[in-house]
C-alpha cells in the first residue's frame, strides 16, 4: 500500500487537485483576526469573510475572491510557509510542518462531513463581517479557532 501524496509530497511538489483537496473545508482561515500592533499578538474573531457560506464553510465566490476582497490572503506554498495565523487544524499547517492529517479530514475519512461533525468547522459558531465596525471586532473575541479539542486526540500517524 502507498503513502497518501500529502506524506510524500512536499507543498511545492503537490499537483493543483492534491493542493486544493488538502482543504479541509473548517472556514477557520476566512475568520477575522485582530493584530496588535504593539505586541504582535493575534487574537481570533467569529467574524467571517463577506463571502464565506455559514452552512457550507466555502467560499461563495472562490475564483474571485481576491477581487472582491482585496485582502484575502490566498494560500500557496510560499504563503503557508510564511503565515502565522493558520489554525493548528489545517491540514496545509499540518504538512508544512511534517505531520498527518486528522481523521476527520475529508481525505482520511473519505466524508467531507466530518469536518463538521468533529465541531472543527466554523458552520454555526460565526457572523458575516458585513454591517460589523471594526471598532466592534474586539467584541467578537473567541479562542475555539486556535483549540482542536478532543478531536486531536484520535489522529493517526
Amino acid at each position: 500500500m502507498s503513502e497518501p501524496f500529502w506524506r510524500t509530497k512536499s507543498l511545492e511538489e503537490m499537483n493543483p487537485e492534491e493542493w486544493e483537496s488538502l482543504c479541509d473545508g473548517c472556514g477557520r482561515c476566512c475568520l477575522n483576526k485582530i493584530e496588535y500592533a504593539d505586541t504582535g499578538e493575534l487574537a481570533w474573531t467569529d467574524i467571517a469573510c463577506t463571502l464565506l457560506d455559514h452552512g457550507t464553510c466555502q467560499c461563495r465566490n472562490y475564483h474571485r475572491r481576491t477581487e472582491i476582497v482585496p485582502n484575502c490572503v490566498p494560500l500557496t506554498p510560499a504563503t503557508v510557509r510564511e503565515l502565522t495565523w493558520l489554525p493548528p487544524s489545517c491540514a496545509y499547517r499540518l504538512v508544512r510542518d511534517g505531520r498527518d492529517l486528522f481523521w476527520w479530514h475529508p481525505l482520511k475519512s473519505g466524508d467531507p462531513n466530518t469536518v463538521h461533525e468533529a465541531g472543527i468547522s466554523v458552520r454555526g459558531r460565526v457572523i458575516s463581517e458585513d454591517g460589523v465596525d471594526v471598532d466592534d471586532y474586539e467584541e467578537r473575541i473567541v479562542e475555539w479557532p486556535d483549540d482542536l479539542g478532543d478531536v486531536a486526540d484520535k489522529t493517526k500517524g
